[in-house]
């Protein structure tokens, strides 16, 4: 058996019925030309006669000591293929509509930790011709950055290339813990412990340092929201895509980055919702945004290689593009003090941001503090350039994170050729119509145009 890391354990010990903690992507495609009625079972049956998991695909947490869970893997060498891979049909009308709608159950519910923790979903009935595969994977299995890597690679960007690739076929591009030296169960609890323990000291005088030069936003001092409060575990989804040439023109005009386009845009959006919701507090909202901090050679592989930094939205502002300048220079300053760490002290400063996480599982603790930040504003790197599987063009690839106690909203997106895919999770009683978010977003995106002159 092999030691569960300690943050991807984390994410095993905060799971609960009211906090499933996968990450997941809704993959919408178009199928090619040719394609029969046949075309979705014939891609099932290839896909389920598939049998050569890569370990990624066979772990689930094992147990020690006669009964001591979350601490490390078991890996399977029979996996039961068939409730892994699942097919499934929309009702009609066979909107998006129904597709999301049933995304959102597919996405509140947990899973089976006695088998490999991920699920695939091939769903057909779309009126328009369309299908949809909605893959989940445990976020203590792999990260969004890995999982959104994994999925592309069993990809194409040739729509003659008719070979099926599928993603549990595919092994880690990095090198395989085979080739890398053997060190035991000890030797790794206490490597961890020593480096965690060298690491304080000089994480806390960074972290001091740059707050006494203003550099640093630090968590617990967010404004309380209609969002940081105690949720269920039923969940809504909404998504819908724009062309990235539009936040380019603005990014040009404001001389900003698209990052920071896209943390306006949202703001925005949020701002409008609110102030709709009449729940628009007086100072501004802060986000978590996610930075990874992987290699190039490590862009594919499993656990979690995360930082994180937080950053005013500025929606106590009115003007969009003062807005925006507002943005820029908060992720600039906070992007200096992660770009002056090295790796290890990063993660570490970004587990101290993140602590408010943890303490949100304690009884009562969401109730009574003040929120570490207001949401996650998540950008996940994909594809440049069109893809496609078996001929089928990937017309939408839309990412979708986990909702916490205290953290009822997320966004995440990601580019897919020339649009950003957003991806909405909110938790279905406390995130009221949250499909109206959508059309705040393109509210925002067009002020924003407007503001900059773009």
């Amino acid at each position: 058996m092999k030691l569960i890391s300690p943050t991807d354990s984390m994410f095993l010990l905060g799971e609960s019925r009211e906090h499933p903690m996968h990450v997941a992507g809704l993959q919408l495609f178009e199928p090619p030309a040719d394609a029969g009625p046949d075309f979705v079972r014939e891609l099932h049956s290839v896909m389920a006669e598939t049998g050569d998991f890569q370990p990624t695909f066979r772990k689930h947490p094992g147990t020690l000591l006669g009964g001591i869970s979350n601490l490390t893997w078991a890996v399977d060498d029979d996996i039961d293929v068939d409730y892994h891979l699942r097919r499934s049909a929309l009702p009609r009308p066979g909107r998006v509509r129904e597709l999301l709608e049933l995304t959102s159950r597919l996405h509140g519910s947990l899973l089976d930790r006695h088998r490999p923790l991920w699920e695939t979903h091939l769903i057909e009935g779309l009126a328009d011709g369309r299908f949809a595969i909605y893959v989940k994977f445990h976020h203590a299995l792999i990260d969004g950055v890995s999982a959104q890597r994994l999925l592309m690679r069993a990809l194409t960007p040739d729509p003659d290339d008719r070979e099926t690739r599928i993603a549990w076929t595919l092994g880690s591009k990095r090198r395989s813990a085979e080739d890398a030296p053997s060190r035991s169960a000890l030797q790794q609890l206490t490597g961890a412990a020593g480096s965690a323990l060298s690491l304080a000291p000089t994480t806390l005088s960074l972290a001091r340092a740059a707050l006494l030069e203003q550099q640093l936003t630090l968590p617990f001092r967010a404004p309380k929201t209609m969002f940081n409060v105690p949720i269920g575990g039923a969940r809504r989804v909404a998504a819908q895509s724009w062309p990235l040439a539009r936040l380019r023109n603005v990014k040009t005009a404001a001389g900003t980055t698209v990052n920071d386009v896209v943390l306006a845009m949202c703001a925005g959006a949020l701002r409008a919702y609110l102030t709709e919701q009449d729940a628009l507090p007086d100072t501004p909202l802060i986000a978590m945004v996610p930075v990874s901090l992987r290699g190039e050679d490590e862009q594919d592989a499993g656990g979690n290689l995360t930082g994180a930094m937080l950053c005013s939205l500025a929606t106590d502002v009115a003007d969009p593009g003062k807005r925006l300048e507002i943005i820029s220079t908060s992720t600039r300053e906070n992007k200096q003090v992660f770009n002056d760490l090295p790796r290890t002290q990063a993660l570490a400063l970004s587990a101290f941001v993140m602590s408010g996480l943890a303490l949100g599982l304690l009884p009562g603790f969401v109730s009574s503090a003040p929120p570490p930040f207001n949401i996650v504003i998540s950008n996940v790197p994909g594809a440049r350039q069109p893809m496609y599987m078996n001929g089928a063009r990937l017309d939408g690839n839309y990412p979708f994170s986990i909702a916490l106690d205290g953290q009822a909203l997320n966004i995440t997106l990601t580019n897919n050729a020339d649009n950003l895919d957003f991806g909405l999770v909110g938790a279905r009683s406390s995130v009221p119509h949250m499909q109206r978010l959508l059309g705040h977003l393109e509210d925002s995106l067009t002020a924003l145009e407007e503001a900059v002159g773009a």
